[in-house]
C-alpha cells in the first residue's frame, strides 16, 4: 500500500453521522429494548490506524441533543461475525456530551465465513444509556458502515483463517542492510502446513508496497508465487518508501505486508505483521537511509 493510498484511506475514515432509528422517553427498563422514530444518539463503524490489521474497530456514537447521556453498553450485530461485537465501558458508564461523537474500540469476534452470498448485510445496533433525571433504557436501532469496515475485516479474517491451515506465513526478524544503506533484504518464511504433500492451492499473487516501505526497481518483489511441497523464503529487497520528518515516528502500518493471495477459490489480502524485533530494526534502517 502505497502512501498516496494510504492517504485516500484516511481521508474515507473521516466522521460520518447518520440517522439513529430509537425513542428516548419509553421510560422502560434496560432488559426491554426498544427501537422506534428518531432518537438522542447515532451509530457508525469507524476504524482507526492504530487499529487497522489488528481485528478492531470503533463503534462511534454521537450525542445529538443538548444534554449529557450516560452511555453504559454499545453492541452491533452483522451477519459477517458469528457474534455480537460489543463495547462495555471499564468505569461502568461514559458521559456522551452534547453534539459530540465518541469513538469506543471493540475487539471483532471470529467471521463468518460459510454465510451464503446474498445475505442480508444489515447492521443492527444495541445501546444503553441514560438522560439526565431519567431511567436507563436500552434500544435496538439500524447502524451505519459507511466505509465497509465491517466487510473488508471479515473478508481479511476469513482468507487469514483459510491460508493458515496450508501455510504458515511469516516475516523472519533478520535485516540484510546493503553496504550503502540505500536497500535491506528482508524475508518472507512460508512453511506448508503439511509439508511434503500435496495441500490446498495457495498463491501470492502480488505484494503491495506500505506507507513505509517500496520495492527496488532493480530487485522488483516476485509476484505469482505458489505454495511448494517444501519451506520457501522469498527474499524481498526493501527500500525507504518516504522520508518526510514523520515518516517512522507516526507509523502505524508501514510494517504490516499485504500479500494478495488465491486459496483455494478465495482472493484477498493477507497482512503479514513484522515481528518487534524486524520491526525496530526497519525503523533504523528508514531513518538512516533517509538521512544519507
Amino acid at each position: 500500500m502505497t502512501s498516496q493510498r494510504w492517504h485516500s484511506f484516511a481521508a474515507g475514515m473521516a466522521a460520518v453521522t447518520l440517522p439513529l432509528l430509537a425513542g428516548c422517553d419509553s421510560g422502560v427498563s434496560a432488559s426491554e429494548p426498544t427501537s422506534g422514530g428518531s432518537g438522542p444518539i447515532t451509530v457508525e463503524v469507524n476504524q482507526s490506524r492504530d487499529q487497522y490489521g489488528k481485528q478492531a474497530i470503533e463503534i462511534q456514537l454521537t450525542n445529538t441533543t443538548d444534554t449529557p447521556l450516560t452511555v453504559t453498553s454499545a453492541r452491533l450485530h452483522s451477519s459477517l461475525f458469528e457474534g455480537d461485537i460489543s463495547w462495555q465501558p471499564s468505569a461502568g458508564s461514559l458521559e456522551l456530551p452534547p453534539r459530540q461523537p465518541k469513538s469506543l474500540p471493540a475487539d471483532l469476534p471470529t467471521a463468518s465465513c460459510g454465510r451464503s452470498e446474498g445475505e442480508s448485510l444489515e447492521l443492527e445496533a444495541t445501546v444503553g444509556y441514560a438522560a439526565p433525571g431519567k431511567e436507563p433504557v436500552e434500544e435496538n436501532t439500524s447502524a451505519s458502515d459507511p466505509f465497509g469496515v465491517l466487510a473488508r475485516n471479515a473478508g481479511e479474517l476469513c482468507i487469514a483463517a483459510e491460508a493458515a491451515a496450508v501455510a504458515t506465513i511469516v516475516l523472519d526478524p533478520r535485516l540484510e542492510v546493503a553496504a550503502d544503506g540505500r536497500t535491506a533484504v528482508v524475508r518472507l518464511i512460508i512453511t506448508p502446513a503439511t509439508p511434503g504433500t500435496d495441500a490446498q492451492s495457495l498463491t501470492i499473487e502480488a505484494i503491495d508496497e506500505t506507507t513505509l516501505l517500496a520495492q527496488s526497481p532493480t530487485a522488483p518483489w516476485p509476484g505469482n508465487v505458489l505454495l511448494g511441497t517444501a519451506k520457501q523464503e522469498l527474499p524481498l529487497t526493501i527500500r525507504a518508501a518516504r522520508c518526510d520528518p514523520h515518516a517512522v515516528a507516526e507509523d502505524k502500518v508501514g510494517t504490516l505486508l499485504p500479500l494478495r493471495i488465491k486459496v483455494g477459490e478465495r482472493q484477498g489480502l493477507l497482512k503479514i505483521a513484522a515481528p518487534d524485533e524486524l520491526r525496530g530494526r526497519i525503523y533504523d534502517f528508514v531513518t538512516t537511509s533517509c538521512a544519507s
